[in-house]
């Protein structure tokens, strides 16, 4: 016999002799929990009902329940799908806040809530979804600890973008067992490839609990990106090295990665579910009360994702799964931060983006988040939901103009105005919302898109293997192949690929803001011109670990300028650029043109420059110690050229330094320059086709 229990938390807690199980349903009349048990491939299920409802939330203790107990909910109601309700207590649903998923969906049709074709016109299945839906499972709180959070200062922090199950596929340190999991990239030997890169947080591709959507099912396709949650609470389990340890090799993997000195940052995602459109499986929150979390057009659901549904982000049911969710993986498992994906989503209602709303609100007021890093990914799949620059003071941003500007100005489609922006810290687009220069997330490649290796040696997508006959991916790809599409064995383009490739993953790394790399790209990785393999769980998108003359000359050279970053507060610096005067007597930062004079407006708007220096004085960087004093710095000059021709240009004269040290070259394979001696003021240097030259700058200061 149950006992009431009391509603809050949600999920199903252990607790003395038995288990409280909480699940909330605005609409439900009745809600069994379904206790599963199987034997010989056969599920069977006892259902105890649930006869306390408070605040809306139905809730109750079953003696004699542990944990390990997998379990579902059906739900008695109205079935009115065309004024939000769809209760069908045939159809068992995932809980929302299951800390552990068992089983993977492999099936659409059981668990459809309607007969016929359409929810609409039909009546409600009555098919037991039993055989074939993910289970739940209770999970005992607890476990190792995560360590201690390095708390890396957003100004010195490099990201790396990272898929748990790809990058250690191929890994050939790892054991077989441990390839493509959790453990995997806690492994000592991809802990020390991290170290050793440079990088200080790893940003992990979605890890909650997925299920494939109905049109991969249907064609025998999966969801290898994960962007299809299912389960906000539960680490995927495919990503376990043993079935049912998801939690604890997750715990696992934060701990090592913490010890390193690594953060980890999730990308997750509260924009839609893996339930897809109206049509689509009732797997969780459809069945529990679709109308509490879904945003809803006579009962249709409305789509600003692109995948068919859109979360409420005002609903309070979502706001709290939300931060439920989120409060769970940054206190318990240890998490850092949380990228996001499609966030304008999260503050739009029908009337449009408002940075306010409530779910963005609680999330920067919550005490547990509040110190988490914040990234947004400032667009959704609509045109009105490109906000980038419009969140709150608490968010950084993917800056999608950094990306586009970037492979313009290195492709030579556009000149040095706008650059000049992104390479400063897109003042223009941050400092609107009292924000510092490191709320730009800058990059010029992500999962999303080619590889840097592909950018540089495709012009279109070639997307023909993720079986939508190439008509998904973006066509807007910016690139440049340099006269060949693909692969060449012309040494001649190779290296003139290589050479530019170097530079725009210099522009990331030197720019200030916050960096971010795609794993792979200092490997020198391609997925062979496709530009949205989100459905590839194959060689197209596991990192490549054999080790190749280009690899290594690449793997090389990234590390090289991220060490530059990182023991030059000057190029990271924490607070724009203004103009103001600094001890060496000259403005924090000036602009110069090939002449080696000052930028003027007329240069500005010559649309047709593709060469452009950039002094930066280093004697009052604004960076600061751990305890809070200020640094100084050598001062900097970065001279970019994007021309396909060489060009010569003139270094500042005297009053900027005394001597100009080459410190870093695109031109050469590993960035060491050719030519190492100190240049005097006023020389005349040439600089190769779209190259990147980095001089540290000695002065009398």
């Amino acid at each position: 016999m149950t006992s009431p229990g009391k509603p809050f938390p949600l999920g199903a807690h252990p607790e003395a002799g038995g288990v409280r199980f909480a699940v909330a349903s605005t609409v439900a009349e009745a809600v069994e929990v379904c206790l599963v048990d199987e034997r010989d491939g056969v599920r069977t299920e006892r259902r105890v009902e649930l006869t306390e409802r408070t605040f809306g939330v139905w809730h109750g203790v079953i003696p004699g329940v542990t944990s390990g107990q997998r379990y579902g909910f059906r739900v008695h109601g109205p079935y009115r799908p065309a004024d939000g309700p769809r209760c069908n207590p045939a159809k068992l649903l995932v809980d929302p806040y299951a800390r552990r998923v068992s089983g993977t969906l492999s099936t659409v049709d059981t668990m459809l809530d309607y007969k016929g074709d359409n929810p609409f016109q039909g009546t409600s299945s009555d098919v037991d979804s039993l055989p074939d839906v993910p289970l739940s499972v209770v999970t005992a709180p607890g476990g190792t600890g995560t360590g201690i959070k390095p708390d890396t200062p957003f100004e010195e922090t490099v990201i790396y973008e990272l898929h748990v199950r790809g990058f250690t596929m191929r890994h050939p340190d790892v054991p077989p067992e441990q390839r493509g999991t959790y453990l995997g990239l806690a492994h000592p030997s991809v802990i020390d490839y991290l170290v050793r890169l440079g990088v200080t947080a790893v940003e992990l591709m979605p890890v909650h609990a997925i299920a494939d959507e109905p049109p991969l099912l249907r064609t025998g396709r999966r969801n290898y990106w994960g962007y299809s949650t299912l389960a906000f609470h539960a680490p995927h389990p495919g990503y376990a090295s043993v079935p049912g340890n998801e939690v604890e090799e997750f715990r696992t993997m934060v701990a090592a990665l913490h010890a390193a000195g690594l953060e980890v940052i999730m990308d997750v995602v509260f924009n839609h579910t893996c339930e897809g459109d109206a049509f689509g499986p009732s797997l969780s929150l459809r069945g529990l009360d679709a109308g509490a979390y879904y945003l809803l057009d006579d009962g249709s659901t409305v789509d600003w994702t692109g995948c068919g549904n859109t979360l409420d982000p005002a609903s309070p049911s979502v706001v709290r799964l939300v931060t439920d969710s989120l409060r769970y993986f940054a206190g318990e498992l240890g998490v850092d931060g949380f990228r996001f994906d499609l966030a304008t989503v999260l503050g739009r209602t029908r009337d449009g983006f408002d940075p306010a709303s409530p779910l963005l609100t609680a999330i920067t007021t919550d005490p547990v988040l509040a110190s988490a890093k914040l990234i947004a990914e400032p667009w959704d799949a609509t045109a009105d939901g490109y906000r980038l620059g419009e969140f709150g003071p608490q968010w950084t941003e993917w800056n999608g103009r950094f990306r586009d500007t970037a492979r313009d100005f290195w492709r030579g489609a556009t000149g040095v105005r706008d650059l000049a922006y992104r390479l400063s810290g897109s003042e223009d687009v941050f400092a609107r919302t009292a924000r510092r220069p490191w709320a730009s997330i800058n990059f010029v490649t992500a999962h999303d898109g080619f590889t840097l290796r592909d950018l540089v040696s495709y012009v279109d997508k070639h997307n023909d293997a993720n079986g939508e006959d190439n008509r998904d991916g973006t066509d807007d790809n910016r690139a440049d192949n340099l006269g060949v599409e693909g692969d060449t064995s012309d040494e001649e383009i190779r290296a003139r690929r290589a050479t530019q490739a170097r530079a725009l993953l210099a522009t990331v790394l030197l720019s200030t803001g916050t960096p971010m790399l795609v794993a792979g790209d200092e490997r020198w990785r391609t997925q062979g011109g496709n530009n949205n393999p989100y459905c590839l769980d194959d060689e197209t998108s596991w990192l490549d670990w054999e080790s190749t003359v280009d690899s290594e000359a690449m793997l090389s050279f990234a590390r090289k300028v991220i060490a530059l970053r990182a023991h030059s507060p000057a190029l990271r610096q924490p607070a724009f650029f203004d103009g103001r005067p600094t001890r060496s007597g000259e403005p924090d930062l000036v602009w110069f043109s090939p002449a080696g004079e000052p930028m003027t407006d007329a240069d500005w708007f010559d649309d047709g420059r593709r060469c452009l220096s950039m002094w930066i004085d280093g004697s009052e960087s604004l960076s600061r110690t751990r305890d809070g004093e200020l640094v100084s710095d050598d001062s900097w000059l970065i001279v970019l050229h994007a021309g396909t021709e060489p060009i010569e240009i003139t270094l500042p004269e005297a009053r900027y330094g005394e001597a100009f040290l080459p410190e870093l070259d695109t031109v050469t394979p590993d960035g060491v320059p050719a030519e190492v001696d100190p240049v005097p003021p006023r020389a005349r240097v040439t600089l190769p086709p779209r190259s990147l030259r980095v001089y540290r700058v000695r002065t009398t200061t």
